[in-house]
């Protein structure tokens, strides 16, 4: 098999890439500061990818989101920032300490209001959401947070997604680990199997990209 053609992005054309590829409001580009100054700064996803993001939160005319995993708010902001007035984005985290770090830069762009935060298991959080009616109504989610729940996540907001609705799955390259039988750890292997899953799953069209970490877009078969 023929390998794939791909560019090396090393730190120039990461540069330039940043300098000409993307565009982000002053808010993402102080909390991305911010951010990187955290010790565990390194689980910011990329601006790339916000971007990317943004872009098919657009696309699609999301009104209504919700994302596993907030960590600082970079991707909260980004998604939030790509919604319509109306829209609206639920972000789901168990860390009042991480996300305080972003909520400052949420009302400096303007989109606090568009925000719902909610602190507490995100598994508990779809559970609710699928209790009170909510089965098709989303229409945008990303998925990035603690790997051994992935497949949980990605069925509840599977069920949660309308037909035609768009689940974003970070992380699903591990640094490189997925391909390297090496690497048995429960994190490695969650990830592995969610691949795998989704590669099978034709209840969904799907894409692996190399952006950032990788990413899975999977979107809702309709019915």
């Amino acid at each position: 098999m023929a390998r794939l053609k791909q560019t090396r992005i090393e730190q120039r054309l990461d540069d330039y890439i940043l300098k000409t590829g993307l565009r982000e409001h002053p808010a993402q580009k102080a909390l991305r500061a911010a951010t990187a100054k955290h010790p565990r700064g390194m689980m910011q996803i990329a601006p790339t990818q916000g971007a990317f993001m943004a872009l098919l939160v657009q696309a699609i005319g999301a009104k209504r989101c919700i994302e596993i995993g907030v960590f600082t708010g970079y991707s909260a902001l980004s998604v939030a920032l790509a919604l319509p007035p109306e829209g609206r984005l639920i972000a789901c985290d168990v860390s009042e300490e991480y996300t305080a770090v972003g909520r400052k830069f949420w009302v400096q762009a303007g989109v606090a209001d568009k925000i719902d935060l909610r602190i507490g298991p995100a598994r508990d959080t779809v559970a609710e959401l699928l209790a009170a009616g909510e089965a098709g109504r989303f229409d945008f989610a990303f998925i990035d947070a603690d790997k051994s729940n992935y497949d949980a996540y990605y069925e509840g907001c599977l069920r949660l997604l309308r037909p035609l609705g768009l689940i974003a799955v970070d992380n699903v390259l591990w640094g490189g680990s997925v391909a390297d039988p090496a690497h048995r750890d429960q994190d490695t292997m969650a990830i592995k199997r969610l691949n795998a899953k989704i590669r099978t799953d034709e209840r969904v069209s799907m894409c692996l990209l190399p952006i950032s970490d990788g990413v899975t877009l999977a979107m809702k078969r309709g019915a």
